[in-house]
């Protein structure tokens, strides 16, 4: 991703409990490269769809653990030692205070769970 290009991230809460949640249909009408929505609140956390392509700037949750899983694709997370890379059924919990920043070299689809009160674009 490059300084021209933006984050599409939408921290409102999409659905509510006793819905049916259709993670294809929000991927295919998404256009954004990189794309994140909560989609829906688990007791005090947050789950969140992210359609990646690109690159996310260095950051860090001062207060709140955050949890990948990646449904298609390839996510890498680099840590300030070591980049984990994750592929599809894989999940990472990037613990707080931990500076991190996730690339996908190609599109990727990954669910994240995180604390409601996270500021996704980092402290």
């Amino acid at each position: 991703m490059n300084s021209e290009q933006e984050y599409f991230i939408n921290t409102d809460i999409r659905y509510n409990s006793l819905e049916i949640i259709d993670i294809p249909g929000i991927i295919e009408s998404c256009r954004e490269e990189w794309f994140n929505q909560s989609l829906c609140r688990v007791n005090d956390c947050v789950v969140r769809l992210g359609k990646l392509h690109g690159e996310f700037h260095w950051h860090k949750h001062d207060e709140e653990d955050e949890f990948f899983y990646v449904i298609e694709g390839l996510l890498l997370i680099d840590l300030e030692y070591r980049t984990v890379e994750l592929t599809p059924q894989q999940g990472f919990t990037v613990p707080k205070g931990v500076n991190h920043r996730t690339r996908a070299p190609q599109c990727t689809t990954i669910l994240m769970v995180e604390g409601s009160e996270v500021n996704p674009i980092g402290n």
